[in-house]
């Protein structure tokens, strides 16, 4: 009993060691859920499991990663709207019951550490080679390196003239994902040597820039978190640089204000962020 848990355009499923999430394909999935698949989370990556009261008598199962155990929920540093979140199950209100029972042997498996940030990734994600276009470049990851081939079209000057770039993840401390959801939405590599960087993202030769139809959530985010990972292999956790608390804070408000967040929304992942960042 309780093994398995169907909800919305998921599935969850009780392993040996870990809780494998299927994602159902279809048009109303998120398109970030359809390129996903399925994940499977160890139980040491996770830190809660919340249930609470959704809209018409749905309920709402949410498993919370500890920090720095997924390398996608760190790229995305709660810029994911809610409905996109991989971690959040809604079931229909005729399986509370169900839902109760899951979340409560899901409680019951998480580690001594669940209250403790993550020493390296539990959590796999895609891996290379991978490819993804921006409005002003094709970026390309084969695993030891990332590659920028600029558009003749969406570049600017600057980039078209000073040509293709290559980054080895030796010459990288980080990377930063902005949502191409909310305004100023890039793919920035940070470099150990930063000191010449053009703040400006279609500026900066170590940028993707976005834009409509360039650098959607679903094909962008992974790749970001790939990235994260295969840096992750090669930095200690201490030396590779979380995006600033303030502008992760602005993103968030800018999402709000954009309309992409509700109040309900912008209030729980401010929260999110601010308690994981004091627990950290």
């Amino acid at each position: 009993m309780g093994d398995v848990l169907a909800g919305n355009h998921a599935v969850w499923e009780f392993d040996s060691d870990s809780v494998l999430i299927r994602f159902t394909r279809g048009m109303r999935t998120p398109r970030l859920w359809n390129a996903l698949g399925a994940r499977r989370i160890p139980f040491e990556a996770l830190s809660a499991v919340d249930l609470t009261t959704g809209r018409r008598d749905a309920v709402v199962l949410e498993a919370v990663p500890r920090p720095g155990a997924d390398p996608l929920t760190e790229a995305a540093a709660g810029q994911l709207r809610a409905v996109c979140d991989p971690y959040r199950l809604v079931v229909a209100g005729d399986r509370a019951a169900q839902a109760r029972e899951f979340a409560d042997r899901l409680r019951e498996r998480l580690g001594p550490e669940a209250d403790e940030p993550a020493e390296r990734f539990l959590v796999p994600v895609a891996e290379p080679p991978l490819q993804l276009k921006a409005y002003d470049a094709r970026v390309g990851f084969d695993g030891s390196a990332v590659s920028f081939q600029w558009s003749r079209t969406g570049a600017t000057g600057t980039k078209w003239k000073a040509g293709d770039q290559r980054y080895p993840l030796s010459e990288l401390a980080g990377v930063e994902w902005r949502s191409p959801e909310g305004p100023g939405g890039h793919l920035r590599l940070i470099r150990r040597d930063d000191a010449g960087a053009d703040p400006r993202p279609d500026h900066d030769l170590a940028t993707a820039v976005f834009g409509t139809g360039y650098g959607a959530v679903h094909e962008s985010l992974p790749f970001a978190a790939a990235v994260l990972a295969g840096l992750r292999v090669r930095t200690p956790v201490a030396s590779v640089p979380a995006p600033r608390v303030d502008e992760r804070l602005q993103h968030l408000s800018e999402l709000h204000s954009a309309g992409l967040l509700t109040d309900a929304e912008y209030s729980a992942l401010r929260d999110r962020f601010t308690t994981g960042l004091s627990e950290a």
